[in-house]
C-alpha cells in the first residue's frame, strides 16, 4: 500500500458528478464512477457479470414481496431454498445500483427504478393490508403475517421454526441503502428509514433477554443496518437499535480477546462483526472496536486459507480440525469472503494499515475473482481446497443460493477499494 499526497489525485482520477458518491457513508471512498477499470481480468469479470445479471426477471424476483403485501401476482416467484423467498432480490437491487454507478449502464438504472417503484407499492399495501404488524414493512419472507404477528407479541414459535427471517430481510435493507448510497435515490432512502422504523417497532415489546434470544437465530447484518440509518439520519434511536441488534454472545468475549468461534456457523457471525465495526466507527465505543478488530485478526490469522477464504461445511473449524479443509468438498464459502472484505474496508477506514489492504488484495484476486466462471459467468458457492476436486457453478434464473446473491454484487465493485483517501493523503491499495 503506497501513500501519496492528494494533490496528485487529479492525475489519477477523473471526477464525475452525475452519480452520487458512497462517501456519504464511507468517508474515505471515491465514487465508483471516478475509477475506471482498464482491460484485464477485473473488467472482464464485471462486464460478464453484467450480462448474467440482465438475464434475470425483475417481476419474478419481486413476486414474494407482492404476495406478502397482498398485491395481485405479476409473475411466478423463482424456485428457492424453502423459506428464503425474496433474499436474492435485495442483492439484485444492490447490484443494479453498483453497476449503474460503475458503468452508467442505463438498463441497470431502469431496473433499479422499476424495483423501487414496485417496493414502494408493497410498502404502501402493507400499511393497509397488514396494519397490525406491517407498517413500514418491505419483506418477501414467506408467511410474513403469521410470523410477525406472533413475534411482535413475544411468541417466537414461528420465528424459531422459520429459516433466518432477519437474514432474509437484511438483504433488502442493504439493497435500499445501496440504491441511495451509490445512485442518490431519495425514495430508496425514505423507504430504507421506514423499514428501519419497522425493525424498531417489531422488537419494541421485547426485553433484553428476549432480544438476545432472537439474535441466536441468523440475522445477517441487522446491526450494521441501523448503524447506517443513524449516520444517514442523525437520529439516536437508530444507534440504540444497532446496539440492541448486536449479539452479546460474541460482543463480550471478542472485545476481551477471547476466541469463541470454534464450530460456529461462519457467515452467521461475520455480518455481526461488520455491525460492531460500524457502531465503533460512529460512536467511538471501544468495546465494539475491540470486538470487530479481534474478530478480523483471529479469522484472517487462524481460520483462513492462503487464498483468503475461510470455513468448511460453512463452519469455522477448530485448530484440531483444520485438516478438514483438504478432506471436505465443502470448502470456503464465497459469502464469507464477501463479508470479510466489507469488514476489512470498515477497519481500514478507521485505521489505514497495509495488513488490511494486503488481505483485501489477496482475497479479491484469489477467491472473489475465481468464484465467477470465466466463460458463462456462473457463481460458486464453495471453493474446495480438496485436491483434484471441482467447483459447481450456478445457472441464471435457476440457482438462488446465498452465494448467488453476494456474487451478483462482487464483480460490480472491483474499483471500490483501489483508491481511498484520508485528510490530504491518497492510498493506493
Amino acid at each position: 500500500m503506497n501513500r501519496i499526497k492528494i494533490g496528485l489525485l487529479g492525475c489519477l482520477l477523473a471526477f464525475c458528478s452525475s452519480i452520487q458518491a458512497q462517501e456519504k457513508l464511507y468517508k474515505n471512498e471515491f465514487p465508483l464512477s471516478d475509477v475506471s477499470l482498464l482491460d484485464g481480468p477485473f473488467k472482464h469479470a464485471r462486464d460478464l457479470n453484467l450480462q448474467v445479471l440482465l438475464q434475470y426477471d425483475v417481476d419474478r424476483l419481486l413476486a414474494p414481496y407482492r404476495k406478502e403485501a397482498g398485491l395481485p401476482e405479476k409473475a411466478k416467484t423463482y424456485p428457492n431454498w424453502d423459506g428464503l423467498d425474496g433474499h436474492v432480490a435485495g442483492h439484485y437491487l444492490s447490484a443494479m445500483a453498483m453497476n449503474y454507478a460503475a458503468t452508467g449502464n442505463k438498463e441497470c438504472k431502469k431496473r433499479m427504478e422499476q424495483m423501487l417503484s414496485e417496493l414502494k407499492a408493497c410498502l404502501e399495501a402493507n400499511a393497509i393490508n397488514n396494519t397490525e404488524w406491517g407498517v413500514g414493512y418491505i419483506g418477501g419472507f414467506p408467511n410474513s403475517k403469521r410470523l410477525w404477528t406472533t413475534f411482535k407479541k413475544g411468541d417466537f414459535s414461528v420465528y424459531y421454526s422459520a429459516w433466518a427471517p432477519f437474514y432474509n430481510l437484511h438483504k433488502m435493507y442493504a439493497g435500499l441503502r445501496d440504491a441511495w448510497l451509490y445512485c442518490g435515490n431519495e425514495e430508496a432512502k425514505l423507504m430504507f428509514l421506514k423499514f428501519c422504523d419497522w425493525g424498531i417497532d417489531i422488537t419494541s415489546g421485547l426485553n433484553d433477554e428476549q432480544m438476545q434470544s432472537v439474535l441466536n437465530h441468523e440475522y445477517g447484518g441487522m446491526n450494521e443496518t441501523f448503524a447506517d440509518a443513524y449516520q444517514i439520519s442523525g437520529e439516536e434511536k437508530y444507534l440504540i437499535a444497532a446496539k440492541r441488534y448486536s449479539h452479546n454472545m460474541f460482543l463480550e468475549p471478542l472485545s476481551q480477546g477471547v476466541d469463541n468461534l470454534d464450530n460456529k456457523h461462519a457467515n452467521t457471525q461475520i455480518p455481526k462483526f461488520i455491525g460492531f465495526a460500524r457502531i465503533a466507527e460512529l460512536s467511538g465505543d471501544k468495546k465494539y472496536d475491540n470486538a470487530s478488530r479481534f474478530s478480523w485478526e483471529t479469522i484472517t490469522a487462524n481460520r483462513s486459507l492462503a487464498f483468503g477464504g475461510n470455513s468448511r461445511r460453512e463452519h469455522f473449524p477448530s485448530v484440531e480440525s483444520c485438516g478438514d479443509f483438504i478432506n471436505d468438498v465443502d470448502g470456503p464459502e464465497s459469502c464469507n469472503s464477501y463479508n470479510m472484505l466489507k469488514l476489512t474496508e470498515d477497519l481500514f477506514r478507521m485505521q489505514p494499515s497495509a495488513h488490511y489492504a494486503d488481505y483485501y488484495e489477496r482475497t479479491v484476486f484469489n477467491h472473489i475473482l475465481s468464484t465467477q466462471h470465466p466463460d458463462h459467468g456462473g457463481y460458486v458457492y464453495f471453493t474446495t481446497a480438496r485436491p483434484r476436486h471441482y467447483r459447481v457453478y450456478s445457472v441464471p434464473n435457476e440457482a438462488m443460493w446465498c452465494c448467488v446473491g453476494t456474487g451478483m454484487e462482487n464483480h460490480g465493485k472491483y474499483n471500490q477499494f483501489i483508491y481511498t483517501h484520508s485528510a490530504d493523503s491518497l492510498f493506493l491499495n
